[in-house]
C-alpha cells in the first residue's frame, strides 16, 4: 500500500523547522535547502508545499496567527471583562521560548509585508480580529463597572496591542530588559491605570 501522507502536518513541520532555523540564523539565514534538512526533507521536497521562502514565511505567520488565536480563545474561557482582557493579553506576549520563537517569525513578516500588499492585508485582517475581541472585553469590564478611565474603548485598545505587539520586537530584541516578568508588570501596570482611571 502507498504511504498516506499528511500534508497539513507537513506543512506544520516545515514551519516548526522554520522556527528552528531564523531562532540560530535570522531570516536572511534561512535558506530552503537548510529548512528542508532541519525538517528531514530531501533538498527540493519543499516545492510541492511552498515554491518559495516568501510563501512559507506567509503560511508561517498565518500558522503562528491561528495558534496564537486559540491559546488566547482557551485563556478566556469562562472569564469577561479585566480578566478576560488580561488573559488574551498575555498570549500574545512573548513569555517563553514557544512564544519567542513566534516573534521570530513575525518580526521579519511585518518587514516583508511594508511592500507587499497581499502580507500587509493579511496582516491587517488578522490584528483587526484581534482589536475587536479586546474592544469587546473592554466592554464588558465597563458595563461591569472595572474600568473607570474615560478614555474611549477603542484608544485602549490601541494602547494595548501596541504593548503586545511592541512586546514582540522588545523581547526577542532587548530581552534583558523585557524579561517574561518585565513584560507581565508591563501589562498589569496598563490595566491598573484604565481600572483605576489614573
Amino acid at each position: 500500500m502507498p504511504k498516506v501522507v499528511d500534508h497539513d502536518q507537513r506543512r506544520v513541520e516545515l514551519v516548526e523547522a522554520t522556527w528552528r532555523i531564523i531562532a540560530r540564523h535570522g531570516i536572511e539565514g534561512a535558506t530552503m535547502r537548510d529548512i528542508a534538512a532541519e525538517a528531514g526533507f530531501a533538498n527540493g521536497a519543499l516545492k510541492p508545499y511552498f515554491s518559495t521562502k516568501d510563501d512559507l514565511l506567509t503560511f508561517a505567520f498565518s500558522h503562528v496567527f491561528g495558534q496564537t488565536s486559540r491559546r488566547m480563545i482557551d485563556a478566556t474561557v469562562g472569564r469577561s471583562g479585566l480578566s478576560a482582557l488580561r488573559a488574551y493579553c498575555l498570549e500574545i506576549l512573548p513569555l517563553d521560548d514557544n512564544r519567542i520563537s513566534e516573534a521570530r517569525i513575525v518580526i521579519p513578516f511585518w518587514q516583508k509585508a511594508l511592500t507587499d500588499a497581499a502580507k500587509a492585508e493579511l496582516h491587517a485582517s488578522a490584528m483587526l480580529h484581534w482589536r475587536d475581541i479586546i474592544v469587546e472585553q473592554l466592554r464588558e469590564g465597563r458595563a461591569a463597572g472595572e474600568l473607570r478611565t474615560g478614555a474611549p474603548d477603542e484608544d485602549i485598545a490601541g494602547l494595548l496591542m501596541n504593548l503586545v505587539l511592541g512586546a514582540q520586537i522588545t523581547a526577542v530584541l532587548s530581552p534583558a530588559e523585557n524579561s517574561p516578568d518585565q513584560l507581565v508588570a508591563q501589562l498589569d501596570a496598563a490595566l491598573r491605570l484604565i481600572s483605576t482611571g489614573e
